[in-house]
Parts: C-alpha cells; structure tokens; sequence
C-alpha cells in the first residue's frame, strides 16, 4: 500500500531569502555537511514566527492543516539549529 499523495502547499516566493546558502565564515563548502531547509518549512516558520501568526492562521494561509504547520514549524527549526550549532551549510531548497 503506498503513502497518501503529498498535498499541495502554498508558498510566497517573495518570503525566499536572496541567498540561498548560509554557511560558517572562512570554511569551503566542499568541507561542510549540508542540512535542507525545505521551502515549505521556511513559510511555516516565516508566517509563526516572523508574522507572529498562530499554527491555524499559517495553516489557511498555506492551505495545509494545523497539523501540518506544526510539523513543519518542528522541522524546520531542528534543521536550523543543527546548522547553527554544528557549524553546517544550511540550503534553502525551492519550491517544488
């Protein structure tokens, strides 16, 4: 039996940051692990976050459920304090 198709999430493109890549200073790419920050676990934390909007607000905005927001919310900010903290290339994937 296979998985439940990925619903679609609305992302603005607007809210993606200009650079794609945040690495530690004065250390070549090619040294580093590499975490991804999806492009939907930005807006998430973007729209809570940033926005100061609650879980079910960012949840219509994006058209997901609250559910939803909150595991991406998680996500997303595991995957930016194991960059900050281990010293990793943190990259912005975009959006499918």
């Amino acid at each position: 039996m296979s998985p439940r198709p990925r619903k679609p999430r609305k992302c603005c493109p607007s809210r993606r940051p200009a650079d794609h890549m945040f690495k530690p200073a004065g250390t070549p790419v090619s040294k580093l692990q590499v975490v991804e920050l999806e492009a939907d676990e930005l807006e998430a934390l973007s729209l809570c976050d940033r926005d100061a909007m609650t879980q079910a607000e960012a949840g219509e905005q994006m058209e997901v459920s609250r559910g939803t927001v909150q595991r991406l919310v998680t996500s997303g900010r595991k995957k930016i304090i194991e960059a900050l903290l281990s010293g990793h290339v943190l990259v912005i994937k975009p959006h499918d």
